[in-house]
């Protein structure tokens, strides 16, 4: 299941609420939720996979990806963020295969290489196999002190043989050494920026990045969102029963924007990590991994020129350095002299201009638009 819901405010004025930056055709003319199907390709086989985003954004996800059609969209009336959205998922799958071993994926990232993606989520599976109480995630080696993720507390090694019911793909997967899942001993969501250099200075053998990336059995998330969130978990199974009736609609649209809003991480995943009934493993997985969740993320999936500048528009630069230009219109041109660590992002109706090191107050920005200006640039 690859979640699609978020709004992507940091990447305004061109991620918009009719066109999130997961479904903007900007990475070499794909979205990124296009490029998350295609990574599972050959992993897991187009029946078995769903979406799970905004039921505004049905017909346009549809459009580039009609295998999400049907009972392959799993749609939200609105955003309650990532707990009511797995949840939601794994109850709805639940109805259909009561031992659904469930993968999550978002769509935001780039990873590369993805056989070796593929050969890591395969190992995942066959952790969720062996252990049916597992809640198994992946984990990122931190390339600083980063303060934008949360980091996982590594423990010991989750050991055992792996047994005859692992899915086929995971047995088959491609030769080489299979990373060692390891027990997370604590999720420690986004540190102030002296606990975040801690993390990283203990290296990566005792911290991961969470990936926002999971695999588990159904039964297992839905009963710890049973027991951990009861009036989330009692709202989501409401939909589930309804979900195959003609009522499905009209549930949907009356009970999901009253589950009360929380993250599958403080929700789940901080008070399993302290569950004797379940084990939480985190996968490694050293790969290269990009968060596309801000203007210089993008800019790291850009062409550059000599100077260091992020190209993704037609443009004319000069004595110009390190600076991001990037437009959605390809007949617009960004000319620039003078200009060093900025960010210019062209859009028919806005254009933004700010300093590289100012890129998280784009969100406060996006805020400040509404405010200002209702919807009309949002």
């Amino acid at each position: 299941m690859i979640m699609a819901g978020g709004s992507g405010t940091r990447l305004w004025p061109m991620s918009r609420e009719a066109l999130p930056k997961q479904l903007i055709p900007f990475i070499g003319g794909k979205s990124l939720l296009q490029i998350a199907a295609e990574r599972l390709d050959g992993l897991v086989p187009p029946a078995q996979r769903f979406v799970c985003a905004a039921n505004k954004h049905r017909a346009v996800i549809q459009q580039s990806l009609p295998a999400f059609g049907g009972d392959h969209f799993l749609g939200e009336p609105c955003g309650r963020d990532t707990l009511n959205a797995v949840g939601f998922s794994a109850a709805v799958i639940a109805r259909r295969d009561p031992d659904a071993v469930i993968a999550v994926f978002t769509a935001d990232h780039i990873i590369e290489p993805v056989d070796e993606f593929q050969r890591i989520v395969a190992s995942g599976y066959e952790v969720a196999e062996k252990f049916p109480n597992a809640l198994v995630t992946f984990g990122i080696a931190p390339t600083g002190p980063a303060t934008g993720y949360g980091y996982l507390q590594l423990g010991a090694p989750l050991v055992g043989p792996v047994p005859d019911r692992a899915p086929q793909q995971a047995k088959d997967a491609a030769s080489g050494t299979r990373p060692t899942a390891r027990v997370v001993e604590q999720f420690k969501e986004k540190p102030d920026a002296a606990t975040a250099q801690s993390y990283f200075a203990a290296g990566a053998s005792r911290y991961l990045w969470n990936s926002g990336m999971f695999i588990w059995r159904a039964d297992t998330l839905l009963d710890c969102i049973r027991r951990y969130s009861p009036e989330n978990h009692a709202g989501i199974m409401r939909i589930a029963d309804a979900w195959d009736t003609p009522q499905r609609d009209a549930v949907v649209a009356g009970i999901y924007p009253t589950l009360k809003k929380i993250s599958v991480d403080f929700a789940v995943m901080e008070p399993a990590s302290r569950d004797p009934k379940v084990r939480v493993a985190a996968v490694p997985m050293p790969l290269k991994w990009l968060d596309v969740g801000s203007w210089p993320f993008f800019a790291q999936t850009c062409p550059r020129d000599a100077d260091g500048n992020a190209i993704a528009a037609r443009h004319l630069l000069r004595r110009t350095k390190n600076t991001l230009v990037a437009s959605n219109d390809p007949k617009h041109l960004i000319a620039t002299i003078g200009c060093e660590d900025l960010i210019i992002i062209h859009t028919p109706d806005a254009t933004l201009v700010c300093r590289a090191d100012q890129a998280e107050a784009i969100k406060e920005m996006h805020k400040l638009v509404g405010e200002q200006f209702g919807s009309e640039y949002l």
